[in-house]
């Protein structure tokens, strides 16, 4: 997947259904082990409750596509992780983990009922949700010359390039966010005639916001 929808900000939203309260709580993750510890965090912190649902979909980054699991904890199967995973599939979401916490009411819902709660739950938090793009890319630091940086900002902003940060040091340091596609432009010595002596250090890989 070249690019995917996320979410901003981790959102968490409540329901009541027949007295039991549904707990929907969604995060921005980037890798299984930050998914599986948010998990653990999350029983942890709602340890008295009967049920701490999840599904997730991260992308691997290798090409390979995503990683998608969920789980039921404990609620008959396909009544929360599945719908709740259904959710954030079909709106093109990953890099994205949905955990529902459920303390019961006493009142049993049915199949059909905890389908419809876990699946409210997370719609409703959804809802409070800034929803970002993302693509594969990359953090790179440009070291430019005092007299070089307009020319530098006016060829970043021409090709749509985010300016993430400026260090003005003894020469100037500006940390970018370079789509994949175009990180040949500044790989490409013919397209670095565009500024002169541009200098640049590749600081790490990442998903970049669109």
């Amino acid at each position: 997947m070249s690019k995917f929808k996320t979410i901003k900000n981790n959102v968490s939203a409540e329901i009541v259904e027949k007295k039991s309260k549904f707990i929907a709580n969604i995060f921005y993750v980037e890798t299984m082990e930050e998914a599986d510890k948010i998990i653990k965090d999350t029983k942890k912190k709602y340890h008295d409750a009967r049920h701490n649902c999840f599904s997730y979909i991260i992308e691997t980054g290798d090409g390979e596509g995503a990683i998608v699991k969920y789980n039921d904890d404990g609620e008959p199967s396909g009544t929360a992780g599945a719908p709740m995973l259904n959710i954030i599939a079909n709106e093109g979401m990953s890099n994205t983990l949905v955990i529902v916490t459920r303390y019961f009411g006493g009142i049993l819902l049915g199949t059909g009922g905890l389908v419809r709660a876990y699946s409210e739950a997370v719609q409703k938090a959804l809802a409070s949700a800034e929803i970002i793009e993302k693509t594969k890319g990359y953090e790179l630091k440009i070291t430019t010359e005092y007299d070089k940086i307009e020319q530098l900002k006016y060829e970043l902003k021409q090709r749509d390039i985010k300016i993430i940060d400026i260090q003005y040091l003894e020469n100037i340091e500006v940390i970018v966010d370079v789509p994949y596609e175009k990180i040949d432009e500044f790989t490409n010595n013919a397209n670095k005639e565009q500024v002169q002596n541009l200098k640049y250090d590749i600081i790490k890989e990442k998903y970049i916001d669109i």
